[in-house]
């Protein structure tokens, strides 16, 4: 679900699901980014490492 254009949603979210949601967003631009190599994979997984360290969020 894309809670991005449903403002209901978003607002009942708490604080940490939506930086969650946040962690999503960012990682997603990473893979977008890499993919159209704009940046290295070993950029892509030293920039993921450090957003994840950050932000509290474990890497599958």
């Amino acid at each position: 679900m894309d809670i991005s254009h449903d403002n209901s949603i978003w607002a009942s979210m708490s604080y940490a699901e939506k930086n969650h949601q946040l962690f999503l967003r960012q990682k997603q631009m990473l893979d977008t980014v890499w993919k159209h190599g704009a940046i290295s994979k070993e950029q892509r997984d030293k920039s993921l490492h450090d957003l994840a360290e950050k932000m509290g969020e474990a890497l599958d």
